[in-house]
């Protein structure tokens, strides 16, 4: 277990992201939030081939970890969040797509249970996310998304992304499970509900959020996350209104661990 990769990431967010915090606030993210790009990514920056001294020295030392291990490994789970969506999204190991109505069973069991629905959305493969049911999805992979910017005639990003970790993993040999979690910090209702695309529910959350982010001033955010100024309060009034609404990180970290279990679940009964 790597507890915490990506420490550089973390401190670059550390305005909005508290320590302790079972809630996130919206301006703080809006104003804050800093997603590493293309090439730096630690999630697609594994070593392309041996002696890749290029990639990030967090993913050379997971893999120089993950090697020395008595594989092949079982199973592999990336835990992630998003910023946005109607709830909780999975993905799977495309190779397992049909192997795993016991997990999918079970995580949505999970998620009912806290009253949350599952996000759904149709992407039709790009950047290899395949809709396998409802909140179920295959997980990305580094070849669709070059196939992805290369269709947009951007060269450059398509030549950053490297192996991601469950790629890396699957290389090192046997047949894992690979599992992604897609937990949202905020919840945007209506979300999926006509898939589309376009998603019309998608496309008016985007929009929202966008013109909120504009209002916000930078300075409203502080080392501790918290946020002061009367066009935070009118942010946090509006989405309140539109019905957005945080996620508990506790809630997140359940159903992480319910994905994890009944991930476990899964391999065992193939094994057996």
């Amino acid at each position: 277990m790597i507890p915490h990769i990506n420490p550089d990431g973390a401190r670059r967010n550390i305005s909005w992201q508290r320590d302790g915090a079972d809630l996130y606030e919206l301006p703080a993210y809006l104003a804050g939030v800093v997603r590493e790009l293309p090439g730096d990514d630690i999630e697609f920056g594994f070593p392309a081939e041996a002696g890749d001294t290029e990639a990030r020295p967090e993913n050379r030392a997971a893999l120089r970890w993950w090697e020395g291990a008595n594989g092949p490994f079982a199973m592999h789970a990336s835990l992630h969040g998003m910023g946005f969506g109607a709830g909780p999204w999975f993905l799977i190991e495309p190779a397992w797509s049909e192997r795993c109505e016991r997990l999918m069973e079970k995580c949505a069991e999970a998620t009912e249970r806290l009253g949350y629905v599952l996000h759904d959305v149709e992407r039709g493969g790009e950047k290899g996310f395949f809709r396998i049911a409802r909140g179920f999805c295959s997980r990305p992979d580094s070849r669709y998304m070059r196939k992805h910017f290369l269709g947009l005639g951007d060269e450059t990003t398509a030549g950053r992304f490297r192996p991601s970790s469950m790629e890396t993993v699957r290389a090192l040999g046997g047949d894992p499970l690979t599992l992604v979690s897609e937990m949202p910090l905020f919840i945007t209702p209506g979300v999926g509900e006509e898939l589309g695309p376009p998603d019309p529910a998608a496309i008016e959350w985007r929009e929202r959020l966008e013109g909120w982010r504009e209002r916000l001033p930078f300075e409203a955010t502080t080392e501790e996350g918290r946020v002061h100024d009367s066009k935070v309060r009118g942010v946090e009034a509006e989405a309140a209104k539109a019905g957005l609404r945080p996620m508990p990180v506790p809630d997140q970290m359940r159903l992480q661990w319910s994905f994890i279990c009944a991930g476990l679940e899964q391999v065992e009964r193939e094994l057996s």
